[in-house]
């Protein structure tokens, strides 16, 4: 039996290599997204300042693991057999949610995975345990105060941060203005001076002065001294300040460097060894095992030995940071979460990740209304000045960057603020939801979210705050079940179990590098909202646009042929897959006709002028393509789903060579517009004009067959190819609508 929960403990252990990858994807969020969002620094700089922090803060790290030893559990009543069960299951489920949000781009919380996964399977061993013993009670196998001290510091938080974050932002930029070097002559010297001792406070007295490495009377000498060591802290590091901003050093960019460092730290510190405490408290349960059962049985070995706190040795937590340190210079998905908070908080137009909803109209349609209320009655002279202070025109942006160096520090400050207030008081802050709502109650209280894009945005913020507390219900419930299925299945279940986690792991990472391949796009649309210059604005427009226009081109003629194969054929699943296709392509389109005309209000004034009307009648005609092939394929879906008459091998033939002429002049119209030239323009346009009069003999031929015919048996499927001919039709016209826009806009 033991060789079997070595294997398991073994798994569990290379389980906590892949989690720290899935993890530092999920939480490098934390303390990269403001300094990434402002391009202080190179990528390489950042990542370099950040994994100081992460090696630094694991070192360092307290031993917050023992909540997965004795933070949930009551472990002296839970045999040896349920404990691996429940770490097991634990870290099944860990993977697998943590991987699934990670895949949509959606930030969420470990420590409230690891939590709540842990509370799940200890909750339903505990009702077994209970229901066959009355003489054993809930709190004699729970520990319910720690998920609930969690769940409300979730609530409190998320409202604290991101009330925070609006009323500091706002203040820092009536302050500062958006023309900040300009203002920052003497202010700076007491900003630095608060950012610095805040920062020295978080990262010395809160971090590295609670290590266990730190000698006794130097710890005690620090609480004593704390607030001598701030005072003299902040005088120093005021003066320090305006020395270097009068040597021209960028002090917000100082700024955000070091609080880059001290999050990352709290990161590794507090949060990183989550994902290898309940690994390690399985290696010490097994070691416990193997050295006192001395025969017993696993089911009725007690585990004693976990109520101790874990004696991590300092080998595991420097591997543990080297773990993070590779992931965050490497993982996609890491970079994928991140772009999520950026793009919420960005300064600029931009296309919007999330869509509309109820929630978020009704809270933008309030907030409006009492915006409205408060400018009646305030004086006309303090709004103009309020409102030259936040004039963006102005605004200091590095190229590249999502939003300015200002805002960048105040996240980093205040979130580093507020967790060291949690800290004080004992509450079990996550640092995933402080930054992350700090970072929009910033970016709101910057004006960043205009009426253009605030219902976007704040359907944005309500869905990752949703997937935050879904995160808590779907880690109980699932963990809930796998630990049961574990239980009666024994080793067969754990066994299945673990195929299952690497089957699904592949996959993951399968359909996510298909997803990567997509991105292109997205990297020219950025690029376009990035860029200052109008002439290199329409350079990338003029791409992006030939790219779309070209791609649905291509796209049409694949589904054209898809439909008519499936006609053929009878195939209902070839037409259910084409009725797919064109839903999520109108989606798509949807979203790169408001990617391009943001671009378009970028681009030079006459050119915008000039091109303005064959932009939208190529977007038109995209659109176009899409419902025309609706059109054809609804009749066709429900002629084959109903099992009605095949179409006639007569009609077949007699549509084989149009088809044909359709798909070349198809080829024709996608490689002109893909290329850009437009040589052969005329001639396509006049082969389109001849198949179309092809067609119309062809329809009006079948219109005298279907009034002549007497067998009333043909009837329905007569009336299908009748739509086919028509809509082909408008089909070639909707082709000629694309290629003439496309070079009048490009070529013109």
């Amino acid at each position: 039996m033991e060789p079997i929960y070595l294997c398991i403990v073994v798994f569990l252990l290379c389980l906590a290599v892949f989690d720290l990858f899935v993890g530092v994807s999920n939480d490098a969020v934390n303390f990269l997204n403001s300094a990434i969002g402002a391009k202080v620094a190179k990528f390489r700089t950042v990542l370099i300042v950040a994994s100081a922090g992460v090696a630094i803060g694991a070192v360092m790290s307290s031993g917050m693991m023992d909540v997965a030893r004795h933070g949930i559990m009551q472990p002296s009543n839970f045999s040896f057999y349920d404990v691996m069960t429940i770490f097991l299951a634990v870290m099944v489920t860990d993977i697998i949610v943590l991987d699934m949000f990670n895949t949509l781009g959606m930030p969420t919380s470990t420590t409230v995975s690891l939590v709540f996964e842990l509370l799940g399977g200890t909750f339903i061993l505990a009702v077994l345990k209970v229901a066959a013993d009355p003489n054993l009670a809930f709190s004699d196998l729970l520990n319910t105060d720690k998920a609930l001290s969690v769940i409300i510091a979730i609530f409190v938080s998320v409202a604290i941060a991101f009330v925070f974050g609006i009323i500091v932002q706002w203040l820092s930029r009536i302050v500062f203005t958006f023309n900040y070097k300009r203002h920052s002559r003497y202010s700076i010297a007491i900003f630095g001076g608060i950012a610095f001792t805040a920062l020295a406070y978080f990262i010395f007295l809160k971090g590295i002065a609670k290590s266990h490495y730190i000698a006794e009377d130097v710890r005690t000498w620090v609480e004593t001294n704390t607030q001598m060591l701030l005072l003299a802290t902040f005088v120093g590091s005021s003066i320090v300040m305006e020395v270097l901003h009068l040597l021209r050093v960028n002090i917000f960019r100082l700024i955000v460097l070091m609080g880059t460092f001290a999050l990352a730290m709290a990161f590794a510190g507090n949060d990183l060894v989550n994902f290898i405490g309940v690994p390690l408290a399985g290696l010490d349960s097994y070691n416990d095992y193997v050295a006192n059962s001395g025969g017993v049985g696993v089911s009725n070995f007690m585990m004693n030995s976990l109520n101790g706190s874990a004696q991590t040795p300092p080998v595991y937590l420097f591997a543990a940071g080297v773990v993070m340190i590779v992931a965050m210079a490497t993982s996609k998905k890491a970079q994928n979460v991140i772009k999520t908070s950026v793009d919420l908080a960005r300064q600029d137009e931009g296309d919007e990740m999330f869509g509309s909803s109820r929630a978020a109209r009704s809270i933008v349609r309030a907030t409006q209304e009492s915006s409205s209320w408060i400018s009646q009655y305030m004086p006309k002279s303090i709004a103009r000045w309020i409102d030259s202070r936040f004039n963006k025109e102005e605004a200091e942006l590095n190229e590249g960057a999502a939003f300015d160096v200002v805002r960048a520090a105040i996240n980093l400050v205040l979130a580093s603020l507020l967790i060291t207030v949690g800290t004080n008081y004992k509450l079990p802050l996550s640092t995933t939801y402080v930054t992350f709502m700090v970072a929009m109650g910033s970016s709101l209280a910057d004006r960043a979210w205009s009426r253009e894009s605030a219902v976007f945005r704040v359907t944005g913020v309500i869905s990752v705050i949703g997937g935050w507390f879904i995160t808590a219900g779907v880690a109980f419930v699932s963990c809930a079940i796998v630990c049961i299925i574990m239980y009666y299945g024994g080793i067969v279940a754990k066994i299945a179990f673990m195929a299952l986690v690497v089957f699904l792991l592949i996959r993951s990472n399968r359909k996510y590098a298909e997803k990567e391949k997509d991105a292109d796009k997205e990297d020219v649309f950025r690029l376009m909202m990035r860029t200052r210059d109008p002439e290199i604005v329409w350079d990338l427009l003029a791409k992006h646009v030939s790219r779309t226009q070209s791609f649905v081109t291509r796209f049409a003629m694949q589904n054209f042929n898809a439909i008519i194969d499936g006609l053929e054929s009878e195939r209902a699943k070839t037409l259910r897959h084409a009725s797919n296709e064109l839903n999520k392509e109108k989606t798509e389109l949807k979203k790169y006709r408001r990617q391009e005309l943001l671009a378009l209000r970028r681009v030079p004034t006459e050119i915008a002028i000039e091109r303005n009307t064959w932009f939208h009648l190529g977007i038109n005609s995209s659109e176009q393509f899409i419902y025309c092939l609706r059109r054809i394929l609804d009749p066709v879906k429900e002629h084959v789903d109903n099992n009605f008459n095949p179409l006639p091998a007569e009609y077949i033939e007699e549509f084989r060579p149009i088809r044909a002429q359709i798909n070349d002049l198809m080829q024709q119209t996608e490689s002109q517009i893909s290329t850009c030239r437009f040589e052969n323009y005329r001639e396509t346009l006049s082969l389109a004009d001849q198949c179309k009069d092809e067609l119309s003999v062809i329809r009006k031929k079948h219109i005298d067959r279907i009034q002549q015919s007497k067998d009333n048996s043909k009837l329905q499927v007569s009336l299908v190819y009748l739509n086919l001919l028509q809509e082909s039709q408008q089909l070639l016209s909707n082709m000629r609508h694309q290629l003439r826009a496309a070079k009048k806009f490009i070529d013109n």
